[in-house]
């Protein structure tokens, strides 16, 4: 094996395709990574393969030319635009003679530099050790395996299997102190939605300008930059600038392609945000030739998190950059609502606070009815959502009740299938049944 360099910024970077032509977008995105890691990009090399090798991932004489190339700049690391098995890894460092990382541990690095908080701390560490619990090597020699003769017998199992035990053990404490900080972060929800106040999530993809368009709104001083990933720690702040209704703004973490999965299952808390927010505001890069793509990665991850039914409109940032207007198309019966704007210069904000206050003063859904004693458990689903305004039993009949929940919440209560979907679609569709549908500026 090859000594491994201690500086380890000196880097070629591998983005490998299954297309004929490589993706110019994918290997900007790549080297944007690169460097935002603190990386010294010397040389891109691309490869066009349509089956994975499971030696190297890519051919034996693609690795060869890398081989040849991290000896020419003298390159002391290999960034690779793919997920490598630790077999690949481990023939690639081999052959190159040079530390490889794959494309989920160099966002797994990029992440572990930028967490600030404590929740963000943990969830990187947590992310991470699950990460390296596929790539254990012999990282020490003493008390080994058991062994024959006196004094040579080990602590009766193996080097990996200890470091096993001890990275279960890690990773059992981090996911116990990450429950207490979600059981905190859920009471200071619930206490927002008691008091009615509405929550607005900021979503996108990252680098779009979600932390610039965040300060803007609510006048904090959230760190933002122009590269990837430059804010990962949640933040909730207050919207002043909305009449008549109390507003919280909270920003997430940015997306992009192929997103580790460990990050996203270790910043569940973060995400949780945008799951429960009134409105979703998807941030779009409008100078970025690629928005579109970059609008179906944010989709698909929404759509894994089950919150792609929830109210959105779709913010078209840089404006100021790509020359367009500041400009508002409405939502239609199956289109979003959308808005072009600058977050750097202010230009078109305004568009989007009125929006924003149009649209919690049209969404929300407040009906009376009698609820039978029968459908217990639906009253139950009404408090957990901190939806009742008003109740009163009604002695053999139930309770009367006044429930207030945006529409989109009604919605998925309809769908459930069940007693008590079928009650809220006889609520909603049938003449006959008490109610009273108001709409409403407080909360849900």
């Amino acid at each position: 094996m090859f000594e491994r360099s201690k500086r380890g910024n000196q880097a070629v970077l591998l983005c490998p395709s299954v297309a004929i032509k490589p993706d110019s977008g994918a290997i900007e995105e790549f080297t944007e990574l690169a460097v935002s890691a603190g990386a010294e990009v010397l040389d891109v090399l691309t490869s066009s393969r349509q089956h994975v090798d499971p030696k190297f991932y890519i051919g034996s004489g693609k690795a060869q030319d890398l081989a040849d190339t991290v000896k020419l700049h003298a390159a002391d690391l290999v960034l690779v635009d793919a997920p490598l098995s630790p077999v690949q890894e481990r023939n690639l460092e081999k052959i190159v003679q040079a530390r490889v990382l794959d494309r989920r541990t160099l966002i797994l690095d990029i992440f572990a530099q930028r967490a600030r908080s404590y929740e963000g701390q943990l969830q990187v560490e947590l992310a991470q050790l699950k990460h390296l619990s596929t790539r254990l090597v012999r990282g020490w020699t003493h008390l080994e395996r058991q062994k024959g003769g006196i004094g040579l017998r080990g602590p009766g199992e193996t080097q990996l299997e200890t470091d096993r035990r001890l990275l279960a053990v890690r990773v059992k404490s981090l996911n116990a102190k990450l429950n207490k900080v979600m059981r905190q972060r859920e009471q200071g929800r619930r206490q927002r939605q008691r008091s009615g106040v509405k929550v607005v999530a900021l979503v996108g993809y990252t680098n779009a300008g979600k932390s610039t368009l965040f300060n803007r709104l609510t006048e904090a001083e959230v760190y933002s930059a122009d590269q990837l990933f430059a804010t990962l720690d949640p933040t909730v702040r207050k919207l002043p600038q909305i009449k008549n209704c109390e507003v919280v703004m909270s920003d997430t973490v940015g997306f992009v392609r192929d997103l580790p999965h460990e990050l996203v299952a270790a910043f569940r808390a973060t995400l949780q945000e945008a799951m429960d927010a009134d409105l979703l505001l998807h941030v779009i890069d409008d100078a970025n030739p690629d928005h579109r793509e970059q609008i179906q990665q944010v989709n698909r991850v929404l759509k894994d998190l089950g919150v792609e039914d929830s109210p959105m409109l779709e913010v078209y940032n840089k404006i100021d950059v790509s020359g367009r207007d500041p400009a508002v198309i409405e939502p239609g019966q199956d289109t979003v609502g959308k808005i072009w704007l600058s977050a750097h210069t202010g230009q078109g904000v305004e568009l989007l606070l009125k929006s924003i206050e149009e649209r919690f003063s049209r969404t929300h859904v407040c009906k009376r009815f009698v609820l039978p004693p029968h459908l217990s458990q639906l009253r139950a689903t009404f408090y957990q959502l901190n939806a009742v305004r008003f109740e009163q039993y009604v002695e053999m009949h139930g309770w009367e009740i006044e429930v207030e929940l945006a529409q989109h919440k009604w919605d998925r209560l309809m769908k459930s299938g069940d007693a008590n979907g079928a009650f809220i679609k006889q609520l909603f569709t049938n003449d006959t049944v008490e109610s009273e549908a108001t709409m409403s500026m407080t909360g849900d």
